[in-house]
Formats: structure tokens, sequence, C-alpha cells
């Protein structure tokens, strides 16, 4: 759905790029100093910060250069880097001073499973996003139905993934930062994926009406 702010500050990609710069640059704060110092005492804290470094590094520089959309209102613009910046010191934070695991923890249920999660739905965040870039050519800003993958389920199937993601990582890491972090995610993006079916039902006649908001066959 279309977004309303006090200001415009650019087109895209560059709004992407400040939000997500500060967190990726913290979280690699977090990552390349422990990774030398413990790599042989405790790979697993090396290995999931790795997990967030390596998808931050896809939204900040990447995925923002493959961007088609609107003007981006300042005032979110501003907000999301405020937040970007704290959580990205929080889950840095934690990481390198609180963080404790045993040497199974790799064989540990919590941690498998919530790897495979975190891979899990960033595939889905990935290939949604492509699906959802294909839709416009270079200049156009007009909105047209989403198809092909979770789209087929879910009219947030970007959204979707992302937040099964984070929730994965917070599976992994199993800390509380991490299921602070996963929650935000799903109270801030969640809402956004029912505004857009909303805003897609009102907007297109033919919209699939089995379509779900955010989770496929429930809601």
């Amino acid at each position: 759905a279309p977004l309303h702010g006090a200001g415009i500050v650019t087109s895209l990609p560059t709004p992407h790029i400040l939000f997500h710069t500060p967190h990726f640059f913290l979280q690699k704060w977090a990552f390349v100093p422990f990774a030398l110092m413990y790599l042989c005492m405790c790979l697993y804290v090396v290995f999931t910060s790795g997990l967030t470094v390596f998808f931050i590094y896809l939204r900040t520089f990447i995925y923002s250069f493959f961007m088609r959309g609107r003007p981006f209102p300042l005032q979110i613009l501003l907000f999301g880097m405020l937040f970007c910046i704290y959580n990205g010191f929080l889950q840095g934070y934690y990481m390198i001073y609180c963080a404790q695991y045993p040497k199974d923890w790799f064989t540990d249920f919590r941690f498998t499973s919530g790897v495979l999660l975190f891979l899990f739905g960033m595939g889905i965040n990935i290939h949604s996003d492509i699906l959802l870039r294909q839709l416009r050519k270079p200049g156009d800003h007009t909105y047209k139905i989403p198809q092909g993958g979770l789209f087929t389920y879910v009219s947030g199937a970007n959204f979707f993934g992302e937040i099964v993601e984070w929730f994965g990582y917070a599976i992994a890491t199993w800390s509380i930062p991490a299921f602070a972090f996963a929650l935000f995610t799903l109270c801030f993006i969640g809402p956004r994926a029912y505004h857009h079916h909303r805003y897609y039902l009102r907007m297109f006649t033919d919209y699939p009406k089995s379509r779900k908001a955010l989770i496929p066959f429930i809601f």
C-alpha cells in the first residue's frame, strides 16, 4: 500500500541503504573481532552471527539497488535508522559479552531447527522480493497483483519470510534480544501485510479471494 509521510527524502534504493547500513556495520563489529578471537572456542556464535551479517549485507548493498518504487517519507527513514542502530548494537553486544553455549550446542535441536527455519524464511523472503521486482519495469510505479511462490497463498509472502527468518534466528541463538527482535518484526510488519492485503482487495476486483494476508490458509 502507498506510504504517507510528512517529508519525502528520495527515491529508492537510497532509503534502504541508509536503513540497513548502521545495522550491517554494528553486526559486523560484533562478528569480525569475535570470529578472530574465538573461532576455535565457539564456532556456534561465529556461525549465527555470520548468518545475520550475510542477510543484512544482502539487504543493504544488493537488494537496495534492485528496488523499483516510489519516493520515501523522511520520518520513516529516520526512525528506521535509529531502530537499526539500536538493534544492531543490542544483538552484537549480547553475542560478544553475554552469550554462553555448551560445546554440544551445534547438535542441540534448538540450534539445528532454528538455523533451518532461518534459511527457510530467508529463501522465501529473497524469492518473494524477486517476484515483486519483476512486477515493475524501470520507471513504472503502478501496483500489480503478485503471482507465484508463496504469493499464491498470502499477500505478504515477503513479510512472512522475514518473520519466519528472525524467529528461526531467535530459536538458534536462544537469546532474549533475538526473541525481542523477532517479536518486534512480527508486530511491525505483520500489520503491514494485513493492510497490504486489504489494499489489494479494494484495488483489484479480480484479486484471489482465497488468498490470506500473512499466514497461509489461516490469516
